[in-house]
């Protein structure tokens, strides 16, 4: 009696703080759910139907935001990944004490999104601190010739930002699982004649790769439903999806209400599909740290 006792006692003392958040997150979510359905009683519809869907999932603006959120997502989720593995990497190789190199490289972690805007923009806008240096060196003749990377269609300022920012996480994740990996595998490979590109590629990075595919998944969520980045650094169309989602939300006619929960649905939908992802990626990793 006693250690059931001792094993519900943390979940009692939590449970009036959860009960709060977790009433909060699901009355949010049911309200959202019934209004995306056509249900909002303070407007007059009560009447249940799929003609928001329809006409959302079928709009050329909703699958044209879809398509510009899912480019930035992938594209600055692959290269994050790959830099954050490189990083990771070079810093095991690393001989001597390697704890100021640890530090600099958590340094994007702990900045905001906002920061990281207002530093890409500094540097990659066509007034910026790169096109200033070029000018000066006499790579381009005026600060006009430097290309546009920023509110443009192809994403590339915010796909700039997000690969700071998410590049130290990955290498956080992956570096965290590469020192507890024991060195007796790398010297039993390098005895059998294997080089160092051999045993990177076929023992290191299958060990790793648990953790390298829930770091993708974790930073292609955020990426994908995040805010900020792209209404500071994004072209005016395509919107980012949770942007539009935004606009729509935004807008002072009640009886648009439903698009925007329809919006946010879908939204919610595939964060769930990702954090199903990410848990069965986390058993896997379960599996390297037992």
């Amino acid at each position: 009696m006693n250690n059931w006792r001792g094993k519900l006692q943390p979940y009692l003392l939590l449970a009036p703080m959860l009960l709060i958040l977790i009433g909060i997150f699901a009355a949010g979510i049911i309200l959202g759910l019934l209004q995306s359905f056509g249900y909002f009683k303070v407007i007059g519809l009560t009447d249940f139907t799929l003609k928001y869907y329809r006409e959302v999932l079928t709009d050329s603006a909703f699958l044209s935001s879809l398509r510009f959120s899912l480019y930035t997502a992938t594209v600055s989720s692959i290269i994050a990944v790959v830099l954050g593995i490189l990083l990771a990497y070079s810093i095991l190789q690393m001989k001597g004490n390697k704890d100021t190199v640890e530090y600099l490289y958590r340094i994007p972690i702990a900045v905001p999104h906002i920061v990281a805007a207002l530093l890409v923009y500094n540097i990659f806008s066509q007034t910026g601190i790169l096109p200033r240096v070029l000018f000066e060196i006499g790579l381009i003749h005026s600060q006009d010739q430097f290309p546009s990377f920023l509110y443009e269609a192809n994403g590339v300022g915010i796909i700039a930002a997000y690969i700071w920012k998410e590049t130290p996480f990955v290498a956080l994740t992956t570096y965290t699982v590469l020192k507890h990996v024991s060195k007796k595998l790398s010297d039993a490979a390098y005895n059998l004649g294997a080089n160092k590109k051999q045993v990177f590629f076929y023992v290191l990075l299958p060990l790793i790769m648990p953790s390298v595919l829930s770091s993708f998944i974790i930073i292609f969520a955020f990426s994908f439903g995040a805010y900020e980045l792209p209404l500071l650094l994004g072209p005016t169309q395509p919107k980012a999806l949770p942007v539009q989602a935004f606009i729509e939300y935004s807008n002072p006619v009640l009886g648009n209400r439903p698009y925007a929960m329809v919006y946010n649905m879908l939204i919610t939908l595939i964060a769930v599909i990702l954090t199903w992802l990410y848990y069965k990626a986390f058993e896997k990793v379960m599996k390297y740290t037992r």
